[in-house]
């Protein structure tokens, strides 16, 4: 396995690839990076495939994006990815908020894609409570960074902080440092995929963990109806993070699905 760097518009962009064969391109979840999916990236490149796993700008090692992105930014950075590595059709991956992107990018260009695949997906809108909570988060952040600039208050910043992020239920983002990335988590949870859906044309996985909570198996059952060509398998006993938690049961559904 080989780490390296290379400029993506300007964007210094780190990546791990190994193994040669068809393209397996990886999009990891907020708060991770392509550090995560190593044993996922080795257990698949033995197979036969070229695995790719980038760090999106602003997370991992690679550089800030100069202002705030959403979804279809990082969508065009992995298209502008695709193109610098000279890939021309591959298999998507999308893990959490990397299946926001995954998503985005399947219907932005289905040309590209083998096929897709959604391991806990983030990007549609559960329910109306959840929205509400998302939109308390926006409007929360706003609140606390104005407390921040109060010296009496300011000793409450990290506790309120954690605790808007602990109500949204996105735990990931409590540890958002970059103004610029503060504002690039406003604008991605703001977008709702839903109406992306029965424009998926590609073959899609849809992997779930059986005891996911923060991103609940009714969306798995959700993507499963909404995308036509679409199956959808179901780890028991593993929560958001089956890359981590079981990468030879998930290598062996994602080989599967592939080898079909």
């Amino acid at each position: 396995m080989k780490e390296v760097r290379v400029l993506i518009n300007g964007l210094e962009t780190n990546y791990k690839i190994a193994g040669s064969g068809p393209a397996i391109l990886v999009l990891h979840g907020w708060g991770g990076s392509s550090d995560s999916w190593v044993k996922v990236q080795e257990i698949l490149s033995e197979k036969g495939y070229q695995v790719i796993a980038p760090d999106f700008p602003g997370l991992g090692v690679s550089a800030n994006p100069p202002i705030a992105w959403g979804v279809e930014e990082y969508a065009d950075f992995v298209l502008r990815f695709a193109e610098k590595l000279e890939l021309d059709k591959f298999f998507l991956l999308g893990h959490s908020f990397g299946g926001r992107i995954a998503i985005k990018f399947s219907t932005l260009h289905p040309n590209k894609l083998k096929s897709l695949i959604l391991i806990g997906s983030a990007g549609l809108q559960r329910s109306k409570s959840w929205s509400l909570r998302q939109r308390v988060v926006i409007k929360g952040l706003k609140f606390f960074h104005f407390l921040a600039e109060l010296p009496i208050l300011n000793i409450f910043y990290n506790s309120l902080r954690r605790a808007i992020y602990i109500f949204s239920g996105t735990r990931d983002y409590y540890s958002i440092k970059s103004p610029v990335m503060r504002e690039t988590f406003k604008k991605v949870i703001e977008e709702d995929l839903f109406d992306c859906l029965p424009q998926i044309k590609n073959k899609t996985l849809v992997v779930w963990g059986e005891k996911d909570n923060l991103t609940p198996q009714s969306i798995a059952h959700l993507l499963k109806e909404k995308i036509a060509d679409s199956e959808l398998a179901i780890i028991p006993g593993v929560g958001h993070s089956p890359h981590l938690k079981s990468p030879e049961q998930l290598s062996e559904i994602i080989l599967k699905f592939l080898n079909k």
